[in-house]
Parts: structure tokens; C-alpha cells; sequence
């Protein structure tokens, strides 16, 4: 837990100015101004659960402004999904402007201009999770911010982040927490998908997911740990969920990661480059850890063996060294 502020341990006469900096900093608005002049008494915490965080802030009437400038600049690296907690809040995007009661839920995005706080002493928790981790197109995100409570997970998605709010000091701690954050994000991701209901919601969470399956398998092919299990950790989504996904979209997920590392592995061991290599540290550098695993993997493929592809692949000379195994 990261305790980010508590005027309690303030002099009086810095409560204020602290207050107002330190919650442009963590909530992205331009602008924040305090509602009245009562004494200051706030408190601002965060807890990390892996690639997501849940963050609480209580204090005076507030009001956080972001504005059209600032939202044309921005690019915006996560987006929260809050649920205000004690008082009444209020919330604007453009022209649309809402009452939020305790237990309601709302997406703030810096990438648009908005207006959110409340008035008297109030308090509101958060889930806080990177874009890059979400992968959803901006134009969903945006579309489903204003309908969150069209989804049919909406009531379970704000329970979520109450109950783990409340319990957040404890959890964040737990070994678990890691996969915590990524049930976290993928419900997130569910509710911004589900709420908008024209069916094209669903359907870009889905291509965008394979699309993400396919670009973290190229960039962690090497890896000999790669595999469904830590894709699914890695794109905080249920191994279950990964199968369905990459099924749908006709993508045969371990056949197709074997076969890259085939073709890899192949075209290195035609190149001159790798001709002082051995047969099986080609093999390793492309994830295969058992050469004879790869050999027989390679001749289904291929109708060859490793060794005769590379005889027949490299130029003949008799200066090649001698193949070390």
C-alpha cells in the first residue's frame, strides 16, 4: 500500500495546497479547486495489484476539471473506472452531465474533457488499469463511457471494486495479488464491452484480443516459457477464455506458436550467420529446449531433418567448419 497523502500529518496552513497539487497529479484534471473554506482533512491511498491498482482518495468538496486543451494533449496511459463511495457526486463529459449517488459507477479518460467532485466531505475508489493492458480501441472505450450501466455486468463490476477496496490493504499483500489484478482488468474489459450493445462491442473486444495473442506470441517467441497459460497472465484474461478466443477466430494457438519456432529456426539454420552454431542452439534460441523434441517436430513438418536442410541450404565450401552437436 502507498499511503499517497494524509493531511493529518500536515501543518495546517500546507493542507490545501498539497491537497489541490497532489490530486491534479493522480486523477489528470487541469484544474482543482477545493469547495469551501473548511479546514482541510483528506487522505489519498494506493494499492497495487500488479498491472492494475485501486486507488481511494476522501476529502473536503472538491471539483476536478479536465480541459479541452489538456485533452487534446493528452495520451492517456490508463483509464479508471471509479465508484463513488460517501456524498454526491457530480460528473460531465461535453454535454452530458450526471448525478452519481454512492454505488455508482463512472469512467473518467483524460483523453476527454470532463468535470467530476462532490460537494461536502465525500469519498470515491477506483480501479485503475493501463491501456495497453485493457486493448481496447479508444472509440469503445468512449462509446461505453456513458452507458456503463447498460451492461449486464455493471452490478458485479462495482461490487468488485467496493470489495476490493475495502479489503485492498490486506489483499495487495497476498501473493495472490497478481492474479487478483488480472481478473480485475479482464472484468473491466467485460463491462466497457458488454455496455455498449449495437453487438460491435463484443466483437472488437474479441478481435482485439486475438490481435494482442498475436503480437505478444511474436515478441515472446525466444521464450521457453511461452505458452497459454502466461499469455493468459500476461493479457490478464482466464487461460479458458484465451482457448474460446483464439478458437473463434480459427487460430490453433500452441500448433501455430510451434510452427513459427519452426519457421524461424529454419530460415536461421540457412543462413550464413548461424553456420558456427549447432543445430541444437538454433533449437534453444527458438524456445525448443529438448533437441530431439525439435528434430522430430522439424522432419513432420518439413520431411527432413534439421541437418539435411542445413546441407542442403548452405553453399558449398570446404572451409565450413564441422557442425558442433
Amino acid at each position: 500500500m502507498a499511503v499517497l497523502l494524509d493531511t493529518a500529518y500536515l501543518p495546517a496552513r500546507e493542507r490545501r495546497d498539497v491537497l489541490v497539487t497532489t490530486l491534479r497529479e493522480v486523477s489528470g484534471a487541469s484544474r482543482v479547486a477545493l469547495d469551501d473554506d473548511a479546514p482541510v482533512r483528506a487522505r489519498l491511498d494506493l494499492w497495487s495489484f500488479g498491472a492494475a491498482a485501486i486507488f481511494r482518495a476522501e476529502s473536503n468538496g472538491v471539483t476536478m476539471t479536465r480541459t479541452t486543451k489538456a485533452a487534446r494533449a493528452a495520451d492517456a496511459e490508463h483509464i479508471a473506472i471509479g465508484v463513488h463511495e460517501s456524498g454526491v457526486a457530480g460528473h460531465r463529459v461535453g454535454d452530458a452531465a450526471r448525478v452519481l449517488p454512492p454505488g455508482e459507477a463512472l469512467v473518467v479518460d483524460v483523453t476527454r474533457p470532463f468535470d467530476y467532485g462532490w460537494r461536502g466531505h465525500g469519498a470515491a475508489r477506483s480501479l485503475n488499469v493501463p491501456v495497453a493492458h485493457l486493448g481496447l480501441p479508444a472509440d469503445l472505450v468512449r462509446r461505453a463511457s456513458t452507458r456503463l450501466d447498460a451492461s449486464p455486468l455493471y452490478g458485479l463490476v462495482c461490487r468488485h471494486i467496493v470489495d476490493l477496496a475495502r479489503n485492498a490493504e490486506t489483499l495487495c499483500e497476498s501473493p495472490m495479488a497478481h492474479v487478483l489484478g488480472a481478473a480485475s482488468i479482464e472484468l473491466a474489459r467485460a463491462l466497457i464491452g458488454t455496455a455498449v450493445d449495437d453487438g460491435a462491442g463484443r466483437d472488437l473486444v474479441e478481435q482485439t484480443l486475438v490481435t494482442q495473442v498475436r503480437a505478444y506470441v511474436r515478441q515472446h517467441l525466444r521464450e521457453p516459457d511461452l505458452s497459454p497459460t502466461s499469455i493468459a497472465i500476461a493479457l490478464a484474461i482466464s487461460p479458458r477464455h484465451l482457448y474460446r478466443v483464439c478458437a473463434a477466430a480459427g487460430l490453433r494457438l500452441e500448433q501455430w506458436i510451434i510452427d513459427l519456432r519452426l519457421e524461424h529456426a529454419k530460415a536461421e539454420l540457412a543462413s550464413q550467420d548461424a553456420a558456427r552454431r549447432s543445430i541444437a542452439t538454433v533449437a534453444r534460441q527458438w524456445g525448443f529446449t529438448d533437441p530431439t523434441h525439435f528434430t522430430r517436430r522439424f522432419r513432420a513438418a518439413y520431411g527432413m531433418l534439421p541437418s539435411e536442410w542445413r546441407r542442403g541450404s548452405q553453399p558449398s565450401t570446404s572451409t565450413q567448419p564441422p557442425e558442433r552437436r
